[in-house]
């Protein structure tokens, strides 16, 4: 059987015992006709493959190079170099693909990102992304795990929809009509009528209207899958399309709301440090190379692994947006003018306060909640207070919001004079009203964006480089 191979992770671990094994993988480097560091995706460690000189063709050693892929059989030996303790003493050596190395885009050195994503197609072979992305998978793997694990069932919400659950309107549009003549009524406007779906649709914003109806159904549900929003922000933070996990849960308030995503987040986080020491050990070095490059007030306080630990090992600060805004106005930042944004009781915090909060003045994970309704959504279940919202917002270190959600209103004629004020249709949104016709019930959610979780476990500063293939203002490519 051809694909009869072992990882070379697998290998690593293992006792050299002279056992014959085949593996396979991708040149790293060729060194003086006999020393090939191969590597398979598996790990960011090669393995040394050792070719005896004279055994193998001049023609073959020509070319192993660069990038080019290889099968070989050996014997697993004892290794006389620094640094491993076993190397492969090659038997056969099959050259799978060849490579030119004079042309191949990653040479042996360093390359900058920004680099790196013109050659997206390629930048998972390098040891940052090789990382960034098992990380990335494992992380997928735990959110699956956490949540199958509570009984929840894994809700598919449409990617094409009539609503936008945001009310925010930046939307793409899918339509099958032709572009440069499309069908007008009398008005002049578009005749959506005539289009795939007989109305206009686009690309959703979120799942979590659709969520609501399924947690009405099996009280615990949760989405993740791809969400767009045609927001033109040529930012580190934002994407045109990205990943987002929303659970919704019948009979749960605000403070159950929260109790759920911290330790959700806890969880997350743990079974990454568990499962990728290595990996997290590697992108903690390259994070501590780059904070040199950085005048002292701007390097970070803590290290990758820390600021992993402060999210895991602390119970997170819950306070109310009041509170948080109180804060701010007395804090020395603010008195100082040291704040980019200004600070006043309705604002919608910036990622500076934000951080403030978490890394200055509380030094651990903040949930905070009770924000002022106007900034927010029009489904947040409202307070008596007549001025707030039951929302929350959990703020992590080094990148501000990193969940939000609320508790959603369940009070029919609330919920119909809050759609009303803020141009919601009741008409296009029937079915999400007939939950609260039908038993409605208490219930609240949250989003979290999975690339900013991403970002925020692997340590990379820019959200381009923890999805494979960034969608942005003008870039599509790939």
């Amino acid at each position: 059987m051809f694909n009869k191979r072992t990882r070379i992770k697998e290998l690593l671990t293992s006792e050299p015992q002279g056992q014959t094994v085949t593996v396979m993988g991708w040149v790293r480097t060729f060194r003086n006709n006999q020393f090939v560091a191969l590597n398979d995706g598996s790990t960011n460690a090669n393995l040394q493959v050792v070719l005896e000189l004279g055994r193998f063709d001049e023609e073959l050693l020509k070319r192993i190079t660069t990038s080019a892929s290889l099968k070989v059989t050996g014997k697993v030996i004892e290794s006389m170099g620094k640094g491993q303790k076993l190397e492969v003493k090659a038997d056969e050596v099959e050259i799978l693909g060849d490579s030119d190395s004079e042309k191949y885009p990653l040479q042996p050195k360093k390359h900058s990102l920004e680099f790196l994503r013109e050659i997206a197609h390629l930048r998972f072979r390098t040891n940052t992304f090789g990382s960034v992305f098992r990380i990335r998978h494992s992380l997928a793997f735990a959110v699956h795990q956490f949540f199958n694990d509570k009984g929840f069932v894994y809700l598919h919400t449409p990617i094409i929809t009539a609503s936008d659950a945001e009310g925010a309107g930046e939307m793409f549009r899918v339509s099958t009509l032709p572009f440069d003549n499309p069908p007008r009524k009398e008005d002049g406007s578009i005749d959506f009528s005539e289009d795939f779906f007989g109305r206009a649709t686009n690309l959703t914003v979120s799942g979590q209207l659709e969520g609501e109806l399924g947690a009405t159904a099996f009280g615990d549900i949760y989405t993740f899958g791809p969400t767009f929003r045609a927001e033109n922000s040529n930012t580190a933070r934002h994407l045109a399309e990205f990943w987002m996990i929303e659970p919704e849960m019948a009979f749960y308030d605000l403070e159950d709301n929260a109790n759920l995503a911290e330790e959700f987040i806890q969880y997350i986080i743990r079974y990454i440090m568990d499962k990728h020491a290595d990996d997290l050990e590697f992108l903690r070095q390259r994070l501590l190379e780059e904070e040199k490059q950085k005048p002292q007030n701007e390097r970070s306080e803590l290290d990758l692994i820390q600021k992993l630990k402060f999210v895991t090992e602390n119970k997170f600060e819950r306070i109310t947006y009041t509170e948080a805004i109180d804060i701010l106005l007395q804090s020395p930042a603010y008195k100082k003018k040291k704040f980019q944004y200004d600070v006043k009781w309705g604002i919608d915090m910036q990622s500076e306060h934000e951080r403030y909060l978490v890394e200055k003045h509380f030094k651990k994970p903040v949930i905070v909640t009770n924000y002022p309704k106007e900034i927010k959504a029009f489904y947040m279940r409202q307070n008596d207070d007549g001025k707030t919202v039951a929302a929350m917002d959990i703020l992590a270190p080094g990148i501000g919001e990193i969940v939000g959600g609320s508790q959603r209103e369940e009070r029919m004629d609330k919920l119909t004079k809050r759609m009303e004020e803020m141009h919601v249709p009741a008409e296009e949104l029937w079915w999400y009203l007939d939950t609260r016709r039908y038993g409605t019930v208490p219930h609240a959610g949250f989003g979290l964006g999975f690339e900013r979780m991403v970002q925020f476990v692997t340590g990379m500063g820019n959200i381009r480089d923890v999805i494979a293939f960034p969608r942005t203002p003008k870039n599509a490519e790939f």
